[in-house]
């Protein structure tokens, strides 16, 4: 995650670095300490979250900087001030911190974070897939099944080659709609949507044919199971 510190104070901002430093997952692309600088380092980084201060001196304030934007990232303010709190979330940030920043508090604002932005743009209801040298999005629609390999999943999207995402297979249980997907057992989750073809001729295993798939999926017996399962209930 691409992450702007603004923030009129160098210890304010140095503050942020040092706990930035424990998320390896977060990178830094710049600092600012006016709206003005605020506002070309975004254009020249294109951030994806800002800790911003709301009090900036001379020139305008936070909320000055997210008016004057016509996309703006997603924010989390920081500052002393509790007072602001209803104001920052009806201009939609993500969370308010209070200075000085518990580590706590602010790994809870990166998780915030990072599930707004897998939801993708507000509003568009698509899931965005982020690899280190892409970013696809995709409908929950398009998306036929996921498959758990350890700490990845593999997301297999219609008539597209699959893509490999650091998250965890609970990660986008999470995320996607039940129903239509359905989880089998701990390393698979389908779009019940998207099935067309159910071969299971033993309490063994099987295998599932999915529209948007070239190949079948090879269920192991507790998934198998628990798919029997789900249709003798949508039968009954």
């Amino acid at each position: 995650m691409r992450v702007l510190i603004v923030d009129d104070e160098h210890l304010a901002r140095q503050a942020i670095r040092r706990l930035l430093a424990a998320h390896p997952d977060a990178e830094i692309v710049g600092e600012a300490a006016s709206l003005a600088e605020a506002m070309e380092a975004i254009e020249r980084t294109a951030p994806q979250l800002v800790f911003l201060d709301i009090e900036l001196g001379g020139g305008g304030d936070g909320f000055d900087l997210l008016a004057a934007l016509e996309r703006p990232p997603i924010v989390v303010f920081v500052t002393a001030y509790a007072e602001h709190a209803v104001e920052a979330f009806a201009v939609n940030a993500v969370d308010y911190l209070l200075k000085p920043v518990e580590p706590g508090r602010l790994a809870e604002s990166l998780a915030r974070a990072e599930r707004q932005l897998d939801r993708g743009p507000a509003g568009s209801g698509v899931i965005a897939l982020r690899t280190p040298k892409q970013t696809v999005l995709a409908q929950p629609a398009e998306i036929a099944a996921l498959r758990a390999d350890g700490d990845f999943t593999h997301v297999f999207i219609a008539d597209q080659p699959a893509v490999m995402i650091w998250r965890t297979l609970g990660h986008f249980e999470v995320l996607l709609p039940s129903p239509p997907f359905l989880r089998l057992g701990r390393s698979l989750i389908i779009n019940r949507d998207r099935l067309r073809k159910v071969e299971t001729p033993s309490r063994a295993g099987g295998q599932i044919t999915l529209e948007g798939m070239s190949e079948p999926l090879i269920l192991g017996r507790t998934a198998a199971a628990r798919l029997r399962e789900t249709l003798a209930g949508e039968r009954g």
